[in-house]
C-alpha cells in the first residue's frame, strides 16, 4: 500500500485548459502508479471518504511502461464506471510485461463518495514518466 509521504505530497494538479493534468510522486516508480492512480479518483470524488473493506486484484501487460501506466488507469476507470467498485489503496509490482495490482476499496455511494468531476479516459497526450525523480504526468480527457 502506497500511503503519502509526510515531507512529499502524492499529486499536485497542473494548469490545464480544458482537461485534468496531474503530476503524481513517489519514493518509487511503483508507488508512482498508486499515487496517479489516487489523482485520477480523487478527481472523479472524494477518495478521503472511500474505506478499505473489499480488495480487488488484476494485472495489465503493456510493452513499455507507459503502455502499462495506460492499461493500469484505463482499467481502474473500468472498475469505477462499470463495476462501481472505488479502490483507494494501490500494492502495485512491475515485470517486464506486466503490472500487478492488489486494490483495496469499496463499492461507489454517491451519497457518501461526493462526486466531482466525471473523467472520460485516460490519454497519452502529455503522459511522463521521470524514473530519476520519481515522477508521473497524466492528462485525464473530461
Amino acid at each position: 500500500m502506497f500511503s503519502a509521504c509526510a515531507t512529499r505530497m502524492r499529486y499536485e494538479r497542473l494548469e490545464h485548459t480544458a482537461d485534468v493534468l496531474i503530476k503524481a510522486f513517489g519514493n518509487s516508480i511503483e508507488e508512482c502508479f498508486g499515487n496517479a492512480a489516487y489523482a485520477m479518483l480523487d478527481t472523479v470524488l472524494d477518495i478521503s471518504t472511500v474505506e478499505s473493506l473489499e480488495t480487488v486484484c488484476f494485472s495489465v501487460d503493456g510493452d513499455n511502461l507507459y503502455d502499462k501506466l495506460y492499461n493500469f488507469l484505463s482499467e481502474l476507470l473500468y472498475l469505477f464506471d462499470a463495476e462501481h467498485f472505488v479502490p483507494a489503496e494501490f500494492n502495485i509490482s512491475l515485470s517486464q510485461n506486466t503490472l500487478r495490482c492488489e486494490s483495496k476499496g469499496e463499492r461507489y455511494n454517491p451519497l457518501k463518495h461526493d462526486p466531482k468531476t466525471e473523467i472520460k479516459a485516460v490519454t497519452y497526450h502529455k503522459m511522463n514518466i521521470d524514473l530519476d525523480e520519481p515522477s508521473i504526468t497524466v492528462l485525464f480527457d473530461v
